[in-house]
């Protein structure tokens, strides 16, 4: 059976639950979650393909032999990874503020997943085209925002290292 079958059966169960009067809006919000769950299936198989061949070609530099351990080439180095890092451990500092130190890391993966609400979908499968243009809609103006962007980001990186390096040394 082939995938376009596949996925022409799944619509098709899909679509039969709109001629139900009650199930209505459980099938416009089945639809409204399918293109955002392909999205991030598709950026999580991209991360995992990246970083499979990130550390195949780091090998092949390095000339030595690259993870072959979790499946067939390494495949699946990442997800063993992530595996271990959900059993680890969970350590907490003693003098600091445990409740902030757990509640950290969730609140940046949940600053993450709300980047991907503001990604307009149509009824469809496909990204919505909101007709929005830029604030002056000139080139120039738009190559300062992303100029600006980058100075912002390249600005921030160091200014956070240097803060953290003076609170941890405040915490001793």
């Amino acid at each position: 059976m082939k995938l376009a079958d596949i996925m022409t059966i799944l619509v098709e169960d899909i679509n039969s639950f709109y001629t139900l009067e009650s199930l209505k809006e459980v099938y416009g919000i089945i639809w409204m979650l399918v293109p955002i769950l392909t999205l991030v299936l598709g950026i999580t198989i991209g991360v995992l393909v990246i970083v499979w061949l990130e550390r195949e070609i780091s090998a092949a530099i390095q000339q030595r032999i690259g993870p072959e351990y979790a499946s067939p080439l390494g495949i699946l180095q990442a997800l063993a990874d992530g595996t271990k890092l959900l059993f680890k451990e969970n350590i907490l500092p003693s003098r600091g503020n445990t409740r902030l130190f757990s509640i950290g890391p969730a609140i940046a993966v949940i600053s993450i997943l709300l980047s991907f609400s503001v990604i307009p979908f149509s009824s469809r499968l496909f990204l919505a085209d909101l007709n929005i243009r830029y604030g002056s809609n000139n080139k120039y103006s738009f190559l300062g925002g992303l100029r600006a962007t980058a100075q912002l980001i390249s600005y921030e990186i160091p200014l956070t290292l240097c803060v953290l390096s003076k609170s941890l040394r405040a915490i001793r």
